[in-house]
């Protein structure tokens, strides 16, 4: 086997990745592709954290001044979320430590580790307490006090959730117009099922579920205070507490096929093939295979079958290949050529 490992020159100005789509992960390809791609997935989860702050502080206020079941849920879930992301910060901080020789090729794949952890430890614990506080409060049904507390309160974390989720989609939406597929048109379920970026598709996932608790947790409050139907805030705590566990299963599933190791996208594979098939030399590419590592770091692994072996150990050849290869998209930071 003959392993070439290609670092990217960021001081040799190349061109724009020249692919169709070789992002579907939360950043985009060019001379600064990594760069940017940290920045841009950073920017989704500062925004959703800033706006967690602010309302679990108020959250918890109206919660303790009404003694609002859905309120006190709606707290708790908020709470959540700024753990999540939290935890997201640190996987993402780890997940860029420098390659060592106990990872040799870094350790990119940590990010999906925390990740799994915000799913499993918070949103899950989260939906649990959340269920639990319905039932009591169905159980002991009464009257909300201060009801317009918990109504402003509630409307203005809309409006917080509602510009982090503007600020997760208008990056899906930048990545996603990038780079086209002929054809296709890649919605936002799609692009969380492709993604690579946990960062970028866990904020998602989390600001439309706060956007949806917020709106049951209004009902709540709503049919409690003024149609007098007492159950209704602690049925809110229950739907709020299924959203949760809804939230950290799609969480959950996203990553488990990262964790287990996912090649790159469909485009993104056939625009290395053929990168590497327009090669004018005798041999062929029998087979591409392709790991990411992180989500901006991307492993190659050509198998090449040739009819005059000592072409396959010509530098010039490798070399070129290797260019070829790194052209496509920033983010192929390993490639290793096998022979057979």
């Amino acid at each position: 086997m003959l392993t070439s490992r290609i670092r990217p020159n960021r001081q040799s100005g190349a061109g724009k990745c020249a692919c169709v789509t070789c992002q579907f992960n939360g950043g985009w390809a060019n001379a600064k592709g990594q760069d940017q791609l940290a920045i841009a997935s950073r920017l989704v989860v500062y925004a959703s954290l800033g706006g967690n702050v602010l309302e679990a502080v108020a959250k918890f206020g109206a919660a303790s001044l009404s003694r609002s079941s859905s309120m006190l849920t709606e707290a708790v879930h908020t709470s959540a979320n700024l753990a999540n992301q939290v935890l997201l910060l640190i996987g993402d901080t780890r997940s860029r430590t420098k390659a060592d020789a106990s990872h040799p090729f870094g350790y990119g794949m940590e990010i999906y580790f925390w990740t799994s952890m915000v799913a499993i430890l918070v949103l899950l614990t989260g939906g649990a307490f959340s269920i639990f506080q319905g039932v009591r409060a169905i159980r002991n049904s009464q009257l909300i006090d201060r009801p317009i507390v918990s109504v402003v309160v509630l409307l203005m974390s809309g409006l917080f959730e509602l510009g982090s989720f503007v600020v997760g989609y208008r990056q899906y939406k930048k990545v996603a117009a990038s780079h086209v597929i002929p054809g296709e048109s890649v919605g936002l379920w799609k692009f969380i099922k492709r993604s690579k970026d946990p960062n970028l598709y866990e904020s998602l996932l989390e600001d439309w579920a706060a956007l949806a608790g917020i709106a049951v947790a209004l009902v709540g409050v709503g049919l409690n205070a003024y149609a007098h139907l007492l159950w209704a805030d602690g049925a809110a705590s229950l739907a709020i507490g299924g959203l949760l566990g809804l939230d950290a299963y799609f969480i959950l599933w996203a990553t488990r096929s990262l964790i287990a190791g996912e090649s790159v996208a469909l485009p993104f594979r056939l625009d290395i093939e053929k990168a590497v098939r327009s090669m004018p030399w005798s041999g062929q590419v029998a087979d591409v295979a392709t790991l990411h590592l992180g989500p901006a770091v991307v492993l190659v692994a050509l198998r090449l079958h040739v009819s005059n072996r000592n072409e396959s150990l010509d530098s010039a050849v490798l070399k070129d290949m290797e260019k070829r290869v790194r052209a496509v998209d920033e983010r192929i930071t390993e490639v290793v050529f096998r022979l057979g």
